[in-house]
């Protein structure tokens, strides 16, 4: 066993490896850019070195992680025997591989050789079709052209899928339909596959309909022994990128299972292959309303070859915990492995001491935002609470405190779920996910939440393509409750009239002007802005003094002689939302001394309404990070946290959290917005995530076409092309090539054309008003 190991990555991957290498007793080193400086991978490691110019700061992956020269300078300055690539940036690197090789160090991972033959899929496709494993029918040229594409797809018929050759994980896959759009995806695959790989080499092959992706763990010592470690189902996908992954698959029986293990055996075997790694295969799914589905759960199903990652996988923790080994049901740490194989040991087992038990479900929790259309987010984390339970375990990249930056993959954190059945998993998963409180940066946590619900995935009825046909067909299955966009009705009802309170006073002190008090429920999206509105309420009650006298008019009862409590108004809103206005008042402050005498109580009690709606009774209180609402007599906690960086444009900004999801809701100003001009209705482009402009296709001056790209945006591995909301004129362009830009950054400005600027502000005529 090696005395010292670097660990070539970060977050959770680099985490994972170093929690197994203290395990062992073997001494880890961590690398880390500028922006990883105070990463947990860093403190977790028992030495790190830094990466990245001398002379300056620069933490893209280009300059750090991908740097080959400066991992191995840090492995000779820390003594370092072995390298471990984790997965992503260098890992399936051949040349990494060989370098690392050349410069003394054992790379813990397969031969170079094996790397590169098993990098390029179109290779790899006719070295695994030799050794008798099933291919999807696709293009059999080296590297073929566009012509040679366009070919080949005319020949197997459509629809095809575009894959980069010396990619993985999904990036730059594309699905066409239609032989007219090809040409155009052909062009923004090789786009992509050069960026993410430094390849445009690209494969079509046939697409295949209801499609299953299910992989196989592989496992190969150095002296002749290679076993599969089961099969782990991957189907719920967006585009193309894995959501959820568990093992055993349900769709397999005893008979497909021993024969797609086979198959991934002998495509190892086929490129010399040892340690870990995992085949993945396409299998046709079942049409639950075919008459062939009850023949098809006898004999062995079809599958074909897709590809070979000569790597550790992401989803490698629910292999983990659903095989035994042995007798004694013996669990395997694959990092362990990886390191006793690389370091020459044999294997310890068969194929025959291998089997499932028990099943195991994982849940990626990533920086984006299901809300618009997963656009990736970033941020600093304000708070985070991860779930705890029998039968859960968390693979975390991240703590509180952690900035997460456009610079590398969204993935956070991965919750896994153990059970003795995949009913049982499923409740601990969803369970996990909802005690997963991440406050600061917009997640996936609740979807996924949502997504493990569904009833086709809890009745196992899965297909690559059922998240994306769900959200477009059935929005509502994928949708949190409480999200602000269900209060639509309200928000757009309150517009108009936030508006005209930023220049009239709104006799808010007239009791018979705030409608009747009403114990109807109302809708969870409204109680996230009750939440919001009466943490900023409670905020503004000052401490006690200690004098034991309270002046009045510093508290936010509303107290006033000779009337009523008045109602004090919090304006808010929450991004791509109209915003609406919550109204408070206390019920307590009847008198001075009830509005002197004890401060703290103002708050507890009081009625409040959501723009012109019902007036409910309300109760909240607060408990460390958490706010305890309760109207009307019900009660719902939220998770919450206040981000008061300095420099934020509408002041401090509060996050509110509640199974699995989390919100971020700020101040609004209708003076000021209006003041501001409204050059957001008028063509002004901002950045819709934080990220890098990769290309910029217009001109200031240039006319365009409504729809036209402009430039395109890429964070975190994701292209987001920025096009004209209308005809018009660039009047002005602030994005450069290569700049990196925050999220509702200003890009650029499209001036209407004259007809539509004419048509925007010409008056409604009455009879379509009415």
């Amino acid at each position: 066993m090696f005395d010292t190991v670097l660990v070539a990555n970060r977050g959770e991957i680099a985490l994972r490896v170093i929690r197994t290498l203290r395990r062992l007793g073997v001494r880890s080193v961590a690398v880390f850019s500028d922006a990883d400086a105070d990463a947990p991978h860093v403190r977790e490691a028992d030495v790190a070195v830094r990466l990245g110019p001398a002379d300056r700061s620069d933490s893209s992956a280009a300059e750090t992680y991908l740097r080959t020269d400066q991992i191995l300078a840090a492995a000779r300055r820390t003594g370092a025997q072995a390298v471990h690539p984790g997965y992503g940036f260098l890992a399936e690197n051949a040349g990494f591989a060989r370098a690392c090789a050349d410069a003394g160090l054992v790379f813990i991972g397969p031969p170079p050789g094996a790397v590169e033959l098993m990098g390029d899929k179109i290779n790899a496709k006719e070295a695994v079709r030799t050794a008798g494993v099933p291919v999807v029918p696709g293009s059999q040229a080296t590297a073929p052209t566009d012509e040679d594409l366009l070919a080949a797809a005319e020949e197997i018929g459509y629809p095809v899928l575009l894959k980069p050759s010396a990619g993985g994980g999904g990036k730059g896959m594309r699905l066409v339909r239609d032989p007219v759009d090809l040409p155009t995806e052909i062009a923004a695959a090789r786009r992509v596959a050069r960026t993410a790989f430094g390849d445009d080499t690209l494969l079509l092959e046939r697409w295949i309909d209801r499609p299953r992706h299910i992989e196989v763990q592989v496992l190969a010592d150095a002296h002749g022994t290679t076993v599969h470690l089961g099969e782990r189902e991957c189907s719920l996908q967006r585009r193309h990128q894995k959501l959820i992954e568990e093992a055993p698959s349900v769709l397999l029986n005893a008979e497909t299972r021993a024969a797609m293990g086979a198959a991934a055996v002998r495509a190892a075997e086929s490129c010399g292959y040892t340690g870990a790694g995992t085949v993945e295969f396409i299998v046709p799914g079942i049409d639950p309303d075919s008459p062939a589905t009850a023949s098809a759960e006898e004999g062995v199903r079809d599958f074909f070859f897709m590809e070979m990652n000569t790597r550790l996988q992401v989803e490698h923790p629910v292999t983990e915990l659903a095989i035994a080994v042995g007798d004694d049901s013996a669990r395997l740490d694959l990092v362990e492995w990886q390191l006793r194989i690389a370091s020459g040991e044999r294997l310890s087992f068969d194929q025959s001491d291998i089997s499932f038990l028990g099943h195991a479900i994982e849940a990626r929790i990533c920086a984006e935002d299901p809300e618009r259309d997963f656009l990736p987010t970033g941020g600093r984390i304000l708070v985070l609470d991860e779930p705890r339970g029998e039968g859960v375990r968390v693979d975390s990249g991240v703590a509180p405190g952690s900035v997460v930056t456009s610079a590398y993959d969204p993935m956070l954190a991965k919750v896994i779920a153990y059970g003795p059945d995949r009913p049982a998993a499923l409740r601990r998963l969803r369970a996990a996910l909802a005690d997963t409180r991440i406050l600061g940066v917009t997640t996936n946590t609740g979807f996924l939440r949502r997504l493990l619900a569904h009833p086709e995935v809890v009745a196992g009825r899965l297909d690559t393509g059922l998240v994306e046909q769900t959200a477009q067909q059935q929005p509502a299955l994928l949708a949190s409750p409480y999200s602000p966009t269900n209060a639509a009705g309200a928000t757009n009802a309150a517009h108009a009239a936030n508006e005209a309170s930023a220049a009239t006073a709104v006799s808010e002190a007239d009791p018979e002007a705030t409608g009747p008090l009403t114990v109807e429920t109302p809708p969870p999206a409204h109680l996230l802005y009750y939440a919001a509105a009466l943490a900023r309420h409670l905020d503004l009650t000052p401490a006690a003094d200690p004098g034991g006298w309270t002046d009045p008019f510093s508290l936010p009862s509303g107290w006033r002689l000779g009337g009523t409590p008045a109602w004090t108004t919090h304006r808010l809103r929450t991004p791509g939302q109209d915003p609406v206005s919550v109204r408070i008042r206390s019920i307590t402050a009847g008198n001075v001394a009830d509005a002197t005498d004890n401060p703290a109580e103002l708050t507890r009690e009081v009625e409040l309404r959501l723009d012109s709606g019902h007036v409910h009774r309300a109760r909240a209180t607060l408990t460390a990070d958490r706010l305890h609402l309760t109207v009307d007599g019900l009660q719902t906690t939220f998770a919450l946290a206040t981000d008061a960086t300095p420099g934020l444009a509408a002041g401090p900004v509060t996050w509110l959290g509640v199974e699995g999801d989390a919100w971020s809701l700020h101040a609004y100003d209708p003076v000021g917005e209006s003041t501001a001009g409204t050059a957001a209705h008028h063509g002004a482009l901002t950045a819709p995530m934080p990220g890098t402009v990769t290309v910029v296709k217009t001109t200031a001056g240039e006319t365009v076409r409504k729809g036209q790209p402009l430039l395109v945006l890429e964070a975190m591995k994701m292209e987001h092309v920025i096009t004209a909301p209308h005809d018009g004129v660039v009047a002005e362009l602030r994005a450069t090539a290569g700049a990196t830009v925050a999220m509702e950054e200003l890009l650029v400005v499209v001036a209407p054309a004259e007809d539509d600027a004419a048509e925007q502000s010409a008056p409604v005529p009455a009879e379509v008003r009415s």
